[in-house]
């Protein structure tokens, strides 16, 4: 009987600690990426190499983007710098220098005080074209989905 007592008692122990890990995992800041990668496509050479990636704060503190840095200086990103409210959205803007022909195969990490994802990776993708071989001025309008 005390063996079943004492059992009893550890695993009631055991839960009352795991709820409260998990309550403190659930509170906080939470950051969700309506898409985590941006395909460009096939894209031309000089074309607008600007896309974004729109987040919203699913927790319940302010969200703090503290960096955002791409993973070559081709890949400049720009982020709020003003915390996220609770439920407010968000957008980072990612350009890419359209300038460097070939695969763009490139990552965005991004820093914050989110619980869920301190360290949150984000991509472009695509290819871009040569440059024209003739002289023809570069056709600056990109796809015009971001």
């Amino acid at each position: 009987m005390k063996k079943l007592l004492l059992s009893l008692l550890c695993v009631l122990g055991l839960t009352s600690l795991t709820n409260k890990i998990f309550a403190q995992i659930e509170n906080g800041a939470k950051i969700e990426f309506s898409k985590e990668t941006h395909d460009y496509g096939t894209i031309k050479y000089g074309a607008d190499g600007t896309c974004t990636f729109e987040f919203k704060n699913t927790g319940n503190e302010p969200l703090i983007i503290s960096n955002a840095k791409g993973s070559c200086g081709c890949t400049v990103p720009v982020w709020p710098k003003e915390p996220i409210a609770p439920g407010a959205k968000g957008v980072i803007t990612v350009k890419y220098d359209t300038k460097k022909p070939g695969a763009i195969n490139k990552m965005v990490t991004i820093t914050s005080n989110a619980v869920n994802e301190p360290n949150k990776i984000i991509r472009i993708k695509g290819n871009v074209l040569p440059a024209p071989e003739d002289g023809t001025p570069v056709n600056n309008a990109g796809p015009s989905s971001n």
